[in-house]
């Protein structure tokens, strides 16, 4: 059973400064190789060195037998730390059981190409991106072992091959293993260059779709494992900032935000409390730094700061922004950017026979996760370290250069384990301010956010307003299709280097408008407004949204063409992974089967750059009382193409549809006067165990071979699943997320009176 090497992660002040000499010593002997346009990523010479041999940047092999495999990417709960180190066991063709999983430096041998050419994870990434890089580490360390036991036994290296662990001549009946080998390892003249080509076929697989144990669980079960919050440094200081009433979160790299800073503060309260060392102020926030975290939350509390208010965000509202939006969802005249546009919409809706028309709004959302943010920070001149839970290594390095002006390459990142991401953990604003704050006392400090901190202070998914329109033509077929988004962007605060590229269009917010029914005349058109309040990557990010007009007009066009939203769906889809997705939704959820009191509802998602699809039928009742929405059961089916673990893909997939349940029924974040108006869990609430539905998931791996990324790709399709099974059992349609009992309550009432 393969293990995590806690060593990896211990809390020391610095990374194992041999491994980081060597990593710059083998970066001069590169093999180049490339993936796409403009992409180099490297394979490594064989190192000798102490304690065995790095076969290359990702490969260690020990004596013991054990072998340590680098994992690029953050550990969040999705299972990443064992997928990626599996893949890579795969080529290797590595006993499982030896596996060490290590978590790799923040180094530019570990980018991600498929995650912004960083070393993060976002978007469903991390498998799609490092997957083929992985498996040709792997599969050159392995020829490195057969070159290094061919010598050493004077046979061709041809003669050899491999089994678990070990390598195999058969003529002679000798065998070594990875262990023996790393012994007498010397470096490999001319070493082994590999391609595509010689990564084993998928008949040949042992370890790629086998179920196995996650390598992170017993430490997160006996409590061992090592959180961003859990870091702990000699003479270490806390810090609690104090920040505006006003939600405009500053971004670390832009500098946006500091509109909301302070003027003035007095300070004379808070170092009255016991503990407190110092008080700092920053251009946004008046920091209060103490020997416990408790003594500093205290002193944030008893400081008086007089704060700046930012024009655009201390007028944010987003009720009466939902409105202004939706009026500019109806103009046409306010033209937005085309987002995969064909034939001729116009033309087909003014022939059409019939029409149909919706407008779909939806609130803000937060992340929520367990862990709040927090960050560590050590800046001792040129030295910088950091301890923090992130999704983004590289630009935790270029946070902390721009801030010390050490080279992003010396700045060491150590990363945590993470409690829970979902693209907050992105951002690294609590990475600038451990820094500043370590820099401003030459002490470690460690910056920790509050769950209210984090809920008023974050970047939350954007607002939206969405207009649809459906063209009917007189032999009873859909021709037109119009979808209007408006919202802010995401990459404007946070990626500003991509927005300028492409000005005006946002892909990860108009993600999902596109999908795979057969339409002749489509027109999807993205129309970028500046709320004026922080926006941020979310989970599944703009297919929360997106498909929830998508999926939820589709019902509405079915209604108007009296047909089965199913069937239509399935008579629709151009995508043959797509169609036995839905025909198979259909046989396992008993589609056809009436409900008693009861009624379900079906959305599909493309899934889009994910390769990913997934169709989920839910079964809803309501309480007309109350207005409260129950699901009872969720039926989903999925094509990852490969599924490489499938008992985790399950997993993902559960927990993608639990998240898009809470945010379909019940999560709101509202600004009003720029001011968040909720703080915690009390009010800004999230599902409970007993509350939490019958799932049911069935795998269908259409594009075999091929890896796609599965844990967002659950989440956008509850939604408008569960807004087409109210309709079918009241007749009344929820266009607005979230879909809150009152908001229930409200529609309900409303048809009451125009049936009466």
């Amino acid at each position: 059973m393969a293990t995590l090497n806690q060593k990896s992660l211990r809390m020391s002040s610095l990374q194992d400064p041999q491994r980081r000499d060597w990593l710059k010593k083998a970066g001069g002997l590169a093999l180049g190789f490339t993936f796409g346009p403009n992409l180099l990523f490297k394979v490594y010479d064989a190192r000798a060195c102490e304690d065995g041999l790095r076969a290359n940047a990702w490969v260690h092999f020990r004596p013991d037998n054990s072998i340590g495999i680098m994992c690029p990417t953050a550990e969040m709960g999705q299972g990443i730390m064992t997928s990626l180190p599996l893949v890579l066991a795969e080529e290797l063709d590595a006993d499982w059981n030896q596996v060490e999983v290590e978590q790799a430096p923040a180094a530019r041998d570990y980018i991600n190409p498929g995650y912004f050419g960083v070393q993060g994870v976002g978007g469903s990434n991390s498998t799609r991106g490092y997957f083929t890089i992985m498996r040709l580490a792997g599969a050159q360390a392995r020829r490195i072992m057969l070159a290094n036991a061919a010598q050493y036994w004077n046979v061709p290296v041809g003669e050899c091959t491999t089994a678990p662990g070990k390598v195999i001549h058969a003529a002679s009946k000798r065998e070594l293993s990875y262990g023996e080998i790393a012994v007498f390892s010397e470096v490999v003249n001319n070493p082994p260059v590999v391609t595509e080509k010689d990564l084993k076929p998928r008949a040949q697989w042992r370890l790629i779709g086998r179920d196995v144990r996650r390598v992170d669980v017993p430490a997160k079960v006996n409590g061992s494992a090592q959180y961003g919050i859990d870091v702990q440094i000699p003479g270490m200081l806390y810090a609690s900032l104090a920040r505006s009433s006003i939600a405009n979160t500053p971004h670390p790299l832009y500098g946006t935000g500091a509109e909301n800073g302070p003027v003035s503060y007095d300070d004379s309260e808070a170092m009255k409390v016991q503990g407190v060392v110092a008080v700092v102020k920053l251009d946004h926030a008046v920091a209060v730094l103490g020997t416990d975290y408790w003594a500093t939350v205290k002193g944030k509390r008893a400081l008086k700061v007089q704060w700046r208010k930012g024009e655009l965000a201390s007028k944010y509202d987003s009720e009466s922004k939902k409105s202004e939006w939706a009026g500019i969802a109806r103009d046409r005249s306010k033209a937005g950017r085309a987002v995969g546009n064909a034939g001729d919409f116009s033309a087909a809706f003014k022939q059409a026979a019939q029409t149909v028309s919706a407008e779909y709004l939806t609130d803000h959302v937060h992340h929520a996760c367990m862990e709040p943010f927090n960050a560590t920070a050590w800046v001792r001149g040129k030295e910088v370290d950091v301890w923090i839970p992130t999704q983004g290594q590289t630009w935790a390095q270029q946070v902390c250069a721009r801030i010390t002006g050490v080279p992003e390459e010396e700045i060491r990142i150590n990363t945590t384990f993470v409690g829970g991401g979902y693209g907050a953990k992105t951002e690294q604003l609590m990475t600038a301010e451990a820094v500043v704050l370590s820099k401003a006392t030459n002490k470690p400090v460690k910056v920790i956010w509050s769950r209210e901190d984090d809920v008023k202070h974050g970047a939350y998914r954007p607002l939206t307003a969405q207009r649809m329109d459906a063209a009917i033509a007189a032999d009873g077929k859909l021709t037109a299709w119009s979808h209007r988004l408006v919202a802010d962007s995401v990459l404007v605060r946070a990626r500003k280097v991509v927005w300028d590229k492409s000005p005006g269009l946002d892909g990860s917010v108009a993600v999902g408008m596109v999908q795979p029914y057969g339409i002749a005349n489509k027109h999807h058109e993205y129309v970028h407004q500046l709320g004026g309040v922080p926006v941020g990557y979310w989970n599944a990010v703009g297919n929360g949204f997106t498909i929830f007009a998508v999926e939820s007009f589709m019902d509405e066009v079915a209604a108007k063409m009296k047909k089965d939203p199913l069937q239509l769906r399935i008579e629709l889809m151009t995508d043959p992974r797509g169609k036995i997705v839905l025909e198979q939704l259909r046989k396992v959820s008993a589609w056809d089967r009436p409900r008693e009191g009861r009624a379900l509802g079906v959305a599909y998602n493309h899934g889009g750059a994910w390769n990913c699809q997934i169709g989920e039928v839910v079964e809803v009742s309501v309480d007309r009382a109350s207005g409260a929405i129950k699901v009872h059961k969720v039926w989903a089916v999925a094509d990852p193409g490969t599924a490489i673990q499938p008992k985790h893909l399950r997993q993902q997939l559960e927990t993608g549809i639990i998240w898009g349940m809470s945010a379909g029924l019940r999560e709101q974040i509202v600004i009003k006067g720029g001011e968040v108006q909720h703080s915690n869990f009390y009010d800004y609430p999230v599902p409970r165990m007993d509350e939490v539905p019958e799932i049911e998931i069935h795998i269908v791996e259409g594009a075999q071979g091929q890896v796609s990324g599965a844990g967002q790709i659950g989440v956008a399709p509850m939604a408008p699943a569960i807004a087409n099974a109210v309709f079918r059992l009241t007749g009344v349609r929820m266009r607005e997320l979230p879909m809150l009992p009152v908001r229930v309550k409200t529609a309900l009432n409303e048809q009451a009176v125009k049936t009466a």
